[in-house]
């Protein structure tokens, strides 16, 4: 702050060496001559240090000449401003002839033609206007809000307090909002820009949201976007009282201005002549004020960079009376704590649709033509029908036409001068067509195309297939309204920039606590963080309410056919709010609106239908013992079993008891890890995420190795405890140990068989032995024998004859016999293998 002290003269002691002072920044320094003062400036760059504070008025500490001289610069500079859209104006003050809302009366080329005014441009404009007021102004409020960042409970808490606040400040308080917001819808669509200024008035003590059309908001030549744009003003209509109560609130200076002259523009009396009205110039006390918001290197409060002017222009608003040429305020436009002063923003520029300039272009400007040539052709029809209904014609009087320079009225009969004869040869009717049917066909098409690109034709029912599916219907309902969805998206937009001027207003501006009861407590203030976003409650997706129904049936039918992934009383829920029932989150509850309860009441909820949900901190080992309990109950199993929802209550009760399971085993994990996992909503970095899922594994295993055992442990202890379990342990011990004597039997008989096997072997093998030795006897005895006939025999062939047959019948003997004793020999070692097997096994 700037030090102003009167200093007094002194004379220091001297010892011999003079006190030498330098001034570094002699302009610092300056002293007064009235009384020899002195002002110190230790930072010349701080309009602090002068007494300035940042939201003062800077007219009242500057120079008479110096505001003089600004007011004559900056009201030239508007002159010039508005001279530079004078064609714009023209093109608009002749296209309001074009809505037809004053009847015009026609002397041409009769008296009493029709002035008829085809209604295709205002029907177009009246249609923009109802279908956009009810798209963001519904009658809860035009406000929602979206979280910004992680979602948590207190936020979701701000969220609900800061859309409730701005719905009640803009439908209660700030009671102008709506029918500003209607004039502001009529007259863009024919204008294709309109403004809205945002700004806190402090003789009402709040927020105001006043329209501003675009014949009152000039822009500096060639601007091309209201952000940049060099400077903007705005033209302002304000009674010697309204100015004088600013004046008393300090926010304009206290000067007497002198009697305001009429300042009446060539649009306000296109407008009074449509409406009606009359300029009063004896009575009309309003001052013409401009609110111009310009970049000025102001006078004594220069950008400065370490004391020296950097000769940068800085945002400023400067309100001057335009008849006097006076000053009655100048602002800083930037936030004191903004480095960069950027211009700070009081209004919203809504365009219907962006032209090659800064204005936008309006039904005026795109079918304006169309409406004239529709007009035009109806009132020829009209005329052709009047006159074919009414024709005129001559009569004859000596062949003299009385009148004859002007043309003949529908009904007219003039004096025609004929020498004599028949009244039918002295009347004649003029040859009057009917309406013409090409002329009637081309003003179809004519409006038909108009319509088409205001996007004001109706889509009748009978043009849609009924069995097509939704998603065929929307793409024609879509196809028809992409120009309206286009414009409606930019209302949108404008609207968004809007509510968040408003929101920065309350931030600064607002009450401490909110104005009604609030359970949390909260400053109001503290809820304007910038953590909840605002936006408008109109959906930049789909322009009308048809479009939106036709989406969510096609939500609809695609939910019929895999209902497992959709979630389905969400998606009920959402279009009940579409279709604007009240009370949908009553008519269908998620489990978003659901509140913890206790396990009773939860088991009755269940029982009578009421969705229920399982909350995380809840203790779920009790939640699950006292549902089971419930299930297990008799009274409970046999009302349930004659309840016609069965299936659905078995059913519910099962999900539930599985959520409360699943937190349950979330619970035991985070205890086997020794820290809290993240939220299950929450939204995990790729890093944490596998850190969590190494973590897991031990933890799991660990927690299943305890469950099993503990299982195990509680099996074992009951069987113990229970006589019924010993009496049939001592049963299968007794059945064992018969088992095993059974066993032990069989086991000696087998030994016996073999026994009496072996020893059957080996009297067959003796046996055969015997059979062979005989064999070999009566062998011998055949040999003896045939020696004896060999003898007997004379003849040597007979001799030998014999000799051959005695030695094929011995060998033939014995090869029998070997086989016979090879046989024996096998049987009897595969029996000995079998015992030897037998034995193992005992072993």
């Amino acid at each position: 702050m700037a030090i102003d002290r009167v200093a007094t003269p002194f004379m220091p002691e001297m010892d011999g060496e003079e006190l030498e002072i330098v001034i570094e920044n002699p302009e610092s320094v300056s002293v007064m001559d009235e009384d020899g003062g002195m002002i110190i400036d230790f930072d010349p760059n701080s309009s602090e240090l002068m007494g300035v504070e940042h939201g003062s008025n800077l007219a009242e500490y500057m120079d008479e000449r110096d505001l003089s001289s600004l007011a004559s610069e900056l009201v030239a500079q508007f002159d010039a401003d508005r001279m530079s859209r004078a064609d714009w104006e023209d093109t608009y003050v002749r296209g309001l002839d074009l809505l037809g809302l004053k009847f015009e009366d026609r002397s041409t080329p009769w008296e009493g033609a029709c002035g008829v005014f085809h209604p295709m441009l205002s029907e177009a404009v009246i249609r923009f206007q109802a279908q956009t007021i009810q798209e963001i102004y519904p009658a809860s409020g035009p406000v929602k809000t979206s979280i910004v960042g992680k979602i948590t409970d207190d936020k979701t808490k701000q969220a609900h307090r800061v859309q409730n606040y701005l719905n009640y400040l803009i439908t209660q308080r700030m009671t102008e909002y709506r029918t500003e917001t209607e004039k502001l819808l009529f007259s863009l669509p024919i204008a294709g820009s309109a403004f809205r200024k945002v700004y806190f008035d402090p003789s009402m003590g709040r927020p105001c949201a006043m329209f501003v059309p675009a014949e009152d908001f000039v822009v500096s030549y060639g601007a091309s976007d209201l952000s940049t744009c060099e400077r903007a003003t705005h033209i302002m209509k304000k009674t010697s009282n309204e100015i004088r109560k600013l004046q008393v609130a300090g926010f304009y200076s206290d000067i007497e201005l002198p009697a305001p002259a009429p300042d009446i523009s060539e649009i306000q009396q296109k407008y009074d002549r449509l409406t009606g009205d009359s300029d009063n110039y004896e009575f009309d006390h309003r001052h013409t004020l401009l609110e111009m918001h310009a970049d000025i290197d102001l006078i004594g409060f220069e950008d400065k960079d370490g004391g020296t002017p950097t000769g940068i222009a800085l945002p400023y608003v400067v309100t001057i009376d335009k008849s006097a040429r006076t000053i009655l305020s100048i602002r800083r436009n930037w936030y004191e704590d903004d480095p960069k002063k950027m211009k700070r923003d009081h209004y919203v520029h809504y365009q219907y649709l962006p032209g090659l300039g800064f204005y936008g272009f309006g039904l005026v400007h795109m079918i304006g033509g169309l409406s004239k040539s529709a007009t035009s052709l109806l009132r020829q029809l009209v005329d052709a029908g009047t006159l074919a209904n009414l024709p005129g014609g001559l009569k004859s009087r000596g062949l003299r036409i009385k009148g004859d320079d002007t043309p003949i009225m529908p009904g007219e009969f003039r004096d025609v001068d004929v020498p004599g004869g028949a009244i039918r040869d002295n009347i004649t009717f003029l040859p009057y067509k009917e309406p013409s049917n090409v002329l009637y066909q081309l003003l179809g098409d004519i409006v038909q195309e108009g319509r088409r690109f205001a996007s004001a034709a109706d889509v009748k029912a009978s043009d849609i297939n009924g069995e097509a599916p939704v998603g065929t219907t929307l793409a024609v309902l879509e196809r028809e309204m992409k120009v309206m969805s286009a414009v409606q998206a930019r209302v949108h937009a404008a609207v968004s920039k809007e509510l968040k001027i408003l929101a920065e207003l309350v931030k600064d501006y607002g009450p401490e606590v909110y104005p009604y009861e609030d359970d949390e407590g909260q400053a109001l203030p503290m809820d304007f963080d910038n953590r909840v976003d605002i936006i408008p409650v109109s959906d930049p997706n789909a322009g009308t309410m048809a479009q939106r129904i036709m989406q969510y049936q096609a939500a609809l039918q695609l939910a019929a056919q895999a209902p497992q992934m959709y979630d389905m009383p969400l998606l009920h829920r959402q279009m009940l709010d579409i279709l604007g029932i009240q009370d949908a989150d009553k008519i269908v509850p998620t489990e978003n609106d659901m509140k913890p309860t206790d396990p009773v009441t939860e088991n009755m909820n269940i029982i009578t239908g009421e969705p229920v949900k399982a909350f995380i901190y809840q203790d779920h080992e009790a939640h699950i013992q006292v549902h089971m309990a419930a299930m297990q109950n008799p009274d409970i199993m046999k009302m349930v079993a004659r309840a016609p929802n069965k299936k659905a209550i078995e059913a519910a009760f099962a999900a539930h008891i599985a959520e409360h399971v699943a937190f349950l085993y979330r619970s035991r994990i985070e205890k086997e890890l020794g820290v809290q996992l993240p939220g299950p909503d929450e939204r995990l970095p790729e890093d944490i995420e596998l850190r969590i899922s190494r973590l897991a594994v031990p933890a799991a295993e660990q927690l299943t190795g305890k469950a099993k055992m503990i299982e195990q442990a509680e099996q074992n202890a009951k069987q113990q405890q229970d006589p019924i379990v010993q009496m049939q342990q001592r049963e299968l011990a007794l059945k064992e140990q018969q088992a095993m004597a059974k066993a032990q039997l069989d086991m000696a008989k087998v030994q016996v068989d073999a026994g009496k096997a072996e020893a059957k072997t080996q009297s067959d093998i003796a046996k055969a032995e015997a059979d062979m030795a005989r064999v070999q006897i009566d062998a011998e005895k055949a040999e003896a024998k045939a020696m004896l006939d060999i003898e007997k025999l004379d003849q040597q062939e007979r001799l030998e004859s014999a000799r051959i047959a005695a030695k094929v019948a011995m060998q033939e003997g014995r090869d029998i016999s070997q086989q016979e004793i090879e046989g024996f020999k096998a049987g009897f070692s595969l029996i000995k293998d079998i015992m030897d097997d037998d034995e193992t096994r005992e072993q």
